[in-house]
């Protein structure tokens, strides 16, 4: 934990929530000393109250962002196999030794092909909606209109 804590990342959250708890308690104060002088009024004292209560607001979601990021570092760790689990013995002992672990992987599956009716990002445009699956006449019509523009433009 003291590892994720000091991370580049969570010491740029720490000095940001750090820095806004601060203003906010800056905000706070100029606030009540705002109220307490001639120019004062009641929403002086509102908002003198309201700061500090922002500023456990980002106090607030700074533990629960930290404590979600510890919870998903535990829980990577529990579903990561041991070194124990993953490796299995071999062989009969030699001259009373243990023959060396053999570390066995489990077979990895490949991606999914993609359908051939689904988009291609790398495509030059992406597969359109087959028009017959519409219902709407109107956009029917409008896909037609499109595909013969589409098909214009790339005879030009």
């Amino acid at each position: 934990m003291l590892r994720l804590v000091l991370s580049p990342r969570w010491i740029a959250w720490h000095l940001l929530t750090l820095g806004a708890m601060t203003t906010c308690a800056f905000l706070a104060i100029w606030q009540w000393h705002r109220a307490g002088s001639a120019m004062g009024s009641a929403l002086n004292v509102g908002y003198g109250l309201q700061w500090p209560l922002f500023a456990l607001f980002f106090a607030f979601f700074w533990w629960h962002f930290l404590h979600l990021e510890v919870r998903s570092l535990r829980d990577a760790e529990a579903a990561a196999p041991t070194h124990e689990a993953a490796t299995s013995v071999d062989g009969p002992d030699v001259e009373g030794e243990r023959a060396a672990p053999v570390v066995r992987e489990e077979p990895r599956t490949a991606a999914p092909e993609p359908a051939d009716d689904r988009p291609s990002p790398f495509g030059p445009r992406p597969a359109g909606i087959d028009p017959s699956r519409l219902s709407d006449p109107q956009i029917r019509a409008y896909n037609d209109e499109l595909a013969k523009l589409s098909a214009r433009d790339q005879e030009h």
